[in-house]
């Protein structure tokens, strides 16, 4: 007997990630920064297209925020567990006493919403335009060529600046603003079920804390399912595969208890 398990809609999607320095100001930021190698290391490896949409720089060169769209067969499907809480434990480079500091980046990975799914009213977003900066808050260039856009009934705001044009910029602003629209709608309608549909892997709550990465001991924990591996710089660099497919088999065994 075979059993077919439900295929995600949004499986073969690609995907607007962002990722935030959380708590640890400045480590945070870096460590957000190791974050996006990680993942467009790992699309490159999957012969997918990295593309930044919007970033914000911390001081030492790390990003407060940092905006991107990956662009490839099934990146939905790959990515969509990395939603959540990443925790990292390192002796930072400010730190002279050699203490190691706890710091914390969120992931929210988006599926990108075509504009038949989510239709924008003109009249519902309100749009600015300023001039870009980039490491250390220094004007890029003296043209207001980033923007933007706040989409009124939710409060929703989205920025891009690393666009060529202001056009550019606005175009992949609304792409942003679709998805976290999206988004927002499809984490309201899973809330709805929360209750009979515990999973482990696939909450995608953005504070809920899924992993550690310790660099004194090399190592990686999955919180969610235990899983633990002695190589962090492989994973850094790209290789998450061993990661990815176990968290996709435990969401699929849970799909089969369920008997959905």
């Amino acid at each position: 007997q075979v059993l077919l398990l439900p295929k995600d809609p949004n499986d073969d999607k690609n995907v607007i990630v962002e990722i935030r320095g959380a708590a640890g100001g400045e480590e945070a930021a870096l460590f957000a920064g190791d974050l996006y190698r990680m993942y467009s290391r790992y699309a490159d490896a999957q012969g997918w297209r990295t593309e930044v949409l919007d970033t914000s720089y911390s001081d030492l060169g790390g990003f407060k925020e940092i905006v991107f769209m990956i662009s490839g067969s099934g990146a939905y499907s790959k990515l969509k567990y990395e939603s959540g809480a990443h925790r990292v434990q390192r002796i930072p480079t400010t730190e002279s006493g050699g203490r190691i500091h706890t710091s914390t980046s969120t992931v929210a990975v988006m599926p990108e919403a075509e504009e038949i799914e989510v239709e924008i009213n003109e009249n519902d977003i309100r749009i600015d335009t300023f001039c870009s900066s980039g490491p250390g808050g220094q004007s890029v260039n003296t043209t207001k060529s980033a923007v933007r856009i706040t989409h009124l009934p939710t409060g929703i705001v989205v920025s891009c600046q690393d666009g060529k044009s202001q056009n550019s910029n606005k175009d992949k602003a609304m792409q942003v603003l679709r998805a976290r629209i999206y988004d927002k709608l499809k984490q309201e309608e899973d809330a709805k079920y929360a209750g009979e549909r515990k999973s482990k892997v696939g909450t995608g709550d953005r504070s809920e804390r899924i992993r550690t990465y310790n660099f004194p001991q090399s190592r990686i924990t999955d919180h969610r399912i235990g899983l633990t591996l002695h190589k962090l710089d492989q994973v850094l660099n790209g290789d998450l595969e061993e990661i990815i497919s176990a968290l996709t088999l435990e969401a699929q065994s849970e799909l089969l208890e369920k008997g959905e």
